[in-house]
């Protein structure tokens, strides 16, 4: 915008990509996209489209999708273009180039396996319904020329609405016009065009838009701005009562068939995000939403605020990875789920509950694979240890966090050290790779450094039994109990959202005297309806908090021997059975007053 301020408009147009997506040209699920290029001085140049785009850590080369790429000069005469791979095309006698065309397919619906983008990095071109823009998949740059400023302009249908975290520079009924400074921030900015459903939210000094698109309207904005509000309130007080952004868009698109990739979630920008979901329960979704939001908006914090030079100045047709995925990723899901003990959103018996999820599916990753070297050869080498970033990238923030606190008496956490991080850096000015540790240490301990040195760039496995142990709460990797239980049994969500028996292969006692079998969908417990929603909470009530004796009525849908559905109510007496559990964390009743003290401030302090 401000490069535009005082320049004379035909010098700010050459110095400006100026790019026109058509939502009113759809043929075969593709749009026409046409660029007046900015001055070129050179006599060949390549034009780009992204291989790999930021927060996808998956190759996707979104050149794949276009077609009929030609180039003109002022004459309207085509110049020579050499398609040099699938992203990249060499234009020659660049210097007389004035224009050039293609049409983009989306990415949505692709079927071949090699084709298919995970949804919320994806594109969808539907007729008069919907299109998600992500940038990235329509709108290139040429080499050396990533921080030219763009001019976008969207002709849309008249009764389409662009859901955008950018402002409009121009809009009419049937156009609008996006000014940004760079490629990157081109990327960073998702749009969603179709007959709106918005909501807004305004908290912690910010502007939240929420914008869905559901084609059986089954789910709408007000829900959903409903179920986050709790959420992003109290991630406004755990960062001190201030949203570190002034306008941030959730946009949501809810789809009618299930999907190829057969995943669902979200990609993060520094100002939005973007979610998809097949059809699911409504309930479900919205429950999803809150869930998967509180991750997605904490890359407010890093990368957003803090980041290195391969994030900062990303190569999108050689992508370079970072070794700091433990800060990326990491500490992003640390602060979403320490976020709502922090805030009294669950109890610190819940928290742990969450914590001993994060140790177990941890272990099914290399724990002694140094984390800097897996977030290096996270596109190759490690592509297989990625998972591991939301689980031990969880833990890592969490045992940092804890000694911080060890350190300074209480005083100092991680969420300390991302603000100072982001006073020193901040969006406009990356790291180096190399000095992020050293960093680190010198604004808070000596023995940060070591941590870091041993447990992040080493191959030793934290040591889950003394970090516990500093805020009173015992580690045990494995216990034998009695308890009670529901009997040991496989679950799996079926499409309507219930519960169903997948597997009794590991069934227990109690579960062979209550008479489950393979493929039964559990409709209640004691008379109250269960979904995949409530079931977790329904176990708890009447199982895990039971007495020895207690009937247990499960009533569950069956198909007798002619494939008819039956209804069967199955009984029994709640039994202790003896149970072997795993990563069990417990408060210590010996804790100390200094543990005490340490668990206090580790759960609920905030900036």
């Amino acid at each position: 915008m401000a490069a535009f301020a005082n320049e004379e408009p035909e010098l700010a147009k050459q110095q400006t990509y100026q790019f026109s997506l058509d939502l009113t040209q759809v043929k075969e699920d593709r749009i026409p996209v046409t660029l007046k290029v900015p001055a070129i001085k050179q006599k060949e140049i390549i034009y780009n489209l992204p291989k790999m785009v930021p927060g996808t850590y998956a190759i996707y080369d979104f050149g794949k999708f276009v077609t009929e790429f030609r180039a003109y000069d002022k004459k309207g005469r085509t110049l020579s273009v050499q398609q040099l791979d699938q992203n990249r095309w060499k234009i020659k006698n660049a210097s007389a180039l004035d224009q050039i065309t293609y049409w983009v397919d989306d990415t949505f619906g692709n079927t071949k396996k090699a084709d298919i983008v995970f949804e919320p990095a994806g594109t969808n071109i539907e007729e008069n319904k919907n299109f998600l823009i992500n940038p990235h998949g329509f709108i290139g740059y040429f080499d050396g020329m990533k921080r030219v400023p763009y001019e976008i302009t969207i002709t849309k249908p008249e009764q389409f609405y662009g859901s955008t975290p950018l402002k409009a520079v121009k809009s009419t009924p049937s156009t609008d016009t996006y000014r940004v400074e760079s490629y990157m921030t081109v990327v960073d900015s998702p749009l969603m065009y179709s007959e709106p459903d918005t909501a807004m939210l305004k908290i912690g000094g910010a502007d939240i838009l929420i914008s869905v698109y559901s084609p059986n309207k089954a789910v709408r904005a007000t829900t959903i701005q409903q179920n986050i509000r709790e959420t992003l309130e109290a991630q406004k007080n755990y960062l001190g009562g201030k949203l570190p952004v002034d306008k941030y868009a959730f946009l949501v698109y809810v789809d009618d068939v299930f999907n190829s990739s057969g995943a669902y979630g979200a990609l993060e920008h520094s100002y939005s995000s973007v979610y998809y979901f097949p059809p699911l329960e409504p309930e479900q979704i919205a429950n999803q939403i809150r869930s998967i939001a509180a991750h997605e908006f904490f890359h407010v914090v890093t990368p957003l605020s803090i980041h290195s030079e391969e994030i900062g100045d990303f190569d999108y047709i050689r992508p370079k990875m970072s070794k700091h995925l433990w800060l990326y990723e990491g500490v992003t899901e640390y602060f979403a789920s320490h976020v709502q003990v922090n805030q009294k959103l669950i109890t610190p018996e819940q928290y742990l509950t969450k914590l001993k999820g994060y140790i177990a599916f941890s272990k099914q990753y290399k724990d002694e694979l140094p984390f800097t070297v897996m977030s290096k050869g996270a596109l190759d080498d490690h592509a297989a240890q990625y998972g591991n970033v939301y689980q031990k990238g969880a833990l890592i923030g969490m045992a940092l966090d804890i000694r911080l606190r060890e350190l300074s008496n209480g005083k100092y956490g991680v969420l300390n050290l991302m603000t100072d991080l982001a006073k020193t850096y901040g969006k406009d000015r990356s790291f180096k790779d190399e000095e992020l540790f050293d960093k680190i240490t010198a604004l808070t301990y000596p023995e940060i450094r070591d941590f870091f040195r041993k447990y992040v760039e080493g191959p030793t496995p934290l040591p889950y039994t003394d970090i516990f142990n500093t805020v009173g709460i015992t580690y045990a990797p494995k216990l034998t109990e009695q308890i009670n239980t529901f009997g040991k049994v496989e679950t799996a969500v079926n499409k309507d959202g219930r519960v169903l028996i997948a597997g009794t292969s590991n069934m227990n006692e109690f579960g062979k005297k209550m008479g489950y079998q393979q493929g039964d969908v559990i409709m209640a417990v004691n008379g109250q309806e269960a979904t995949s929603v409530n079931m977790n909470q329904l176990i708890s009530q009447y199982v895990t908090n039971g007495n020895v004796g207690d009937k247990l009525q499960v009533t569950v849908q069956r198909r007798d021997n002619n494939g008819k559905p039956i209804t069967l109510k199955l009984e029994g007496n709640l039994m202790k059975v003896a149970v072997e559990s795993t990563h069990v964390l417990r408060p210590d009743p010996q804790a100390t007053e200094k543990q005490k003290q340490l668990l206090e401030a580790w759960l609920y302090s905030s900036l």
